[in-house]
């Protein structure tokens, strides 16, 4: 058994990178890519390249662009398992990202066929071979997605494998609603927010409060705070704070996905989670650098 199963989402990521504030009603000068994406492709792809071989992931795409996602996702050493959708085209982000502004981000987001995924796409037997199973927070956010999160999450605890969780955004988690989202990941032995995912779960005023917080219900959190490292926390006190390298960031979209797809295959391995998060701040720092949320 060495398999690391991601349950998430696979996008077609359109990246804009603009020197200067976009100016409304005219053009702004861009440099524009299409780039596979998705938080639960990257994390994936990211776990592979940090040295975990058996990464599995399951999600739904439309027909639209599945050939290509397939190719890229085995291309980066993933085992990919695409449902895919005759109704609903590939989802689609479209990633602005301001250079005037430390390389901020602002998305776009068409969800297509990524929250189509429903428990008939899920069966137990998926987890054969699975020593830990993940859940993309996105799929939390639509009923039909969120049961099959609910499936895998349950085979997962039946055959009692560990199972962590990400979030994924603080826009759609606060239309969700926190305590929604708390009880629907119920039984997760890793949680990884970053600090306004963890703000809006606690409301807690500080991100070591909320880590503190959110660690009485979770065997284990993990606080990513963007170029300030990351913090852990367990059993309701912080464990750890660790630094980030300091770069010059070309494009910041993806960096949490290399986080946690770095931490997961050093933790799994073996490391322990301050070490395991140094890692993944460096992975992070390293997907800041150039456009796009994949690994080079």
């Amino acid at each position: 058994m060495s398999g690391l199963l991601v349950v998430g989402d696979v996008v077609t990521d359109v990246v804009a990178l603009h020197d200067r504030p976009l100016v409304p009603g005219t053009d702004t000068a861009a440099r524009i890519r299409t780039l596979p994406g998705g938080a639960g492709a990257n994390v994936a792809c990211w776990a592979v390249r940090s040295g975990w071989a058996d990464v599995r992931l399951l999600a739904r795409v439309g027909t639209d662009r599945a050939e290509w996602h397939e190719a890229e996702l085995r291309r980066a050493g993933v085992r990919p398992a695409l449902v895919r959708d005759p109704e609903a085209p590939t989802g689609t982000v479209v990633s602005l990202v301001d250079g005037s502004a430390g390389a901020e981000r602002t998305f776009l987001t068409d969800s297509g066929a990524v929250l189509r995924l429903s428990a008939a796409d899920w069966s137990a037997d998926r987890l054969d071979g699975v020593v830990h199973l993940h859940l993309s927070g996105y799929l939390f956010f639509a009923a039909p997605s969120r049961g099959a999160a609910l499936a895998a999450l349950t085979s997962a605890l039946e055959r009692g494998l560990p199972v962590s969780v990400d979030p994924a955004s603080a826009g759609f988690l606060a239309e969700l609603g926190a305590g929604r989202f708390l009880d629907a990941v119920a039984g997760a032995a890793v949680l990884l927010p970053n600090a306004d995912e963890a703000a809006l779960l606690t409301g807690a005023a500080t991100p070591e409060a909320a880590a503190v917080a959110l660690s009485r219900t979770f065997p284990l959190v993990v606080v990513t705070l963007g170029a300030e490292g990351a913090l852990l926390a367990a059993g309701g006190e912080v464990l750890a704070r660790v630094p980030a390298p300091r770069v010059d960031p070309v494009d910041t979209t993806g960096a949490g996905d290399a986080f946690t797809g770095t931490f997961l295959a050093a933790y799994l391995s073996g490391a322990r989670p301050a070490e395991a998060a140094a890692f993944a701040c460096r992975a992070a720092a390293e997907a800041c650098t150039r456009p796009g949320a994949r690994p080079g």
